[in-house]
């Protein structure tokens, strides 16, 4: 009976694992511009559980993860945002591009606008057009159907002479209603309704052009300000191509706002100390370097640091692994306050010192550093700068890793990390240079 239960329990629990992907499967970043256009630069690309670069992988010459018709899901947290489809990929210094066509999958169909259908009237069906003046009231228009002939009144004003053959008398009717026409009194003058003018002849096309052209010289300057003041802004949204991977889930950690602040207490706590130890090491080295006796002579007391300023801070807190236990990923601008004489050699007035943590809250709400990154514009050689795009499933196993864009001296690239209990482990980097811009 036992080996009878566990034939029918190990088959169960095999078929309620989820299945890896083994690709090939496409990791790329996609961005959209204000200004409408979207395209695609590629990162990487698995087959077989490795990891290559997918600006080179089988480019015949087009790389495979850029071919036509390639699909790529946009993910935010590993939320779906759209669909973008390649059309035609370009090379630039190096760097390969793609474009395409963008579908966001929030867009709704377009409404259709229902618009009452009004029954044409009888009496205009099988008339000629009739041209009515702007202050015709429509009313009386309908009333008051044209005529070939003239009107009484009209023929009385105007008497047709004996001597015209028939053909003059049928023509008479037009030049009768051009005099009517220049005889009744100008529309009033319409700055949103565009009007057919004659030329100088008539007072109210004078009045309308110099009130068009006044409008046009008053909007005009704002033309060009508008112009100069638009920036194009772009977002930046991972996108992942495979036909046969996991469905992807979503990768944040609910939190209540109480419990998300006193996290960022603590994490600003660990981020400041890694700042400090910063400034210190430049201290140190400044001081190596220019062989100065002064720092030697500075008082023990004099050598306490006030605490950073922090700018720009963003607190990530995401839900990578399922385990309940958040990873928590903050991002800020560090500045130090000027001290006088308490420091000197390494710290400079208005330096920025760019911090990057990642820890791991475990269930006794207790942080575990991962992994800090800190340094300044002036060391980006030696520490390279991280900026967290987002957390993407890079290779199909349902896991979130963090995907972080690394910037340095030598140019951009992008790296991706697995976070492993209280360690940072490396899958891939790319190479420099991949973010090029028309």
């Amino acid at each position: 009976m036992l080996a009878f239960l566990l034939v029918q329990i190990v088959p169960a629990q095999i078929a309620r694992r989820e299945q890896q992907s083994k690709g090939p499967r496409a990791l790329g970043l996609l961005q959209l511009q204000s200004n409408g256009k979207v395209r695609l630069i590629p990162i990487t690309i698995m087959f077989d559980g490795r990891f290559y670069d997918a600006g080179a992988y089988k480019a015949s010459p087009v790389p495979m993860a850029l071919e036509p018709q390639t699909v790529y899901e946009a993910v935010r947290t590993g939320v779906s945002q759209g669909l973008f489809t390649i059309t035609d990929a370009r090379q630039i210094k190096n760097a390969w591009i793609a474009d395409g066509t963008w579908q966001p999958a929030d867009k709704e169909a377009p409404k259709k606008i229902e618009v009452p259908v009004q029954a044409p009237q009888q009496e205009e069906t099988d008339k000629p057009p009739v041209l009515r003046r702007p202050t015709a009231d429509k009313p009386q228009s309908q009333q008051t159907p044209p005529s070939i002939s003239p009107p009484p009144s009209t023929s009385a004003q105007q008497p047709v002479p004996s001597t015209q053959s028939a053909s003059t008398t049928v023509a008479a009717p037009s030049s009768t209603a051009a005099s009517s026409a220049t005889a009744e009194p100008p529309a009033p003058a319409d700055s949103e309704r565009p009007v057919l003018r004659r030329g100088p002849q008539s007072g109210a096309g004078k009045g309308n052009a110099g009130t068009d052209s006044a409008s046009a010289k008053a909007t005009s300057p704002s033309k060009p300000s508008q112009r100069l003041t638009k920036v194009t802004t772009v977002q930046t949204i991972p996108a992942i191509s495979d036909a046969g991977g996991p469905q992807s889930r979503p990768f944040l950690y609910d939190l209540k706002p109480d419990e998300e602040t006193q996290l960022r207490k603590k994490m600003l706590a660990l981020a400041a100390s890694d700042v400090l130890a910063r400034v210190k090491q430049a201290t140190v080295e400044a001081t190596e370097q220019t062989h100065k006796t002064r720092s030697s002579r500075t008082k023990p007391g004099a050598t306490k640091v006030t605490q950073p300023v922090f700018e720009d801070v963003q607190l990530r807190v995401l839900d990578l692994s399922s385990a309940n236990e958040p990873v928590l990923v903050l991002s800020a601008k560090a500045t130090m306050p000027p001290s006088g004489r308490t420091m000197s050699g390494g710290i400079k007035p208005g330096m920025e010192y760019f911090v990057t943590l990642v820890a791991r809250n475990d269930i006794y709400n207790e942080l575990h550093k991962a992994m800090s990154n800190v340094t300044d514009s002036q060391h980006l050689d030696v520490t390279p700068k991280l900026d967290l795009i987002d957390a993407v499933d890079a290779d199909g196993d349902g896991r979130g890793e963090l995907l972080f864009r690394q910037t340095s001296e030598a140019g951009t690239s992008y790296v991706i990390y697995r976070v492993v209990g209280d360690q940072l482990y490396p899958l891939y980097q790319s190479a420099k240079d991949l973010e090029q811009r028309d």
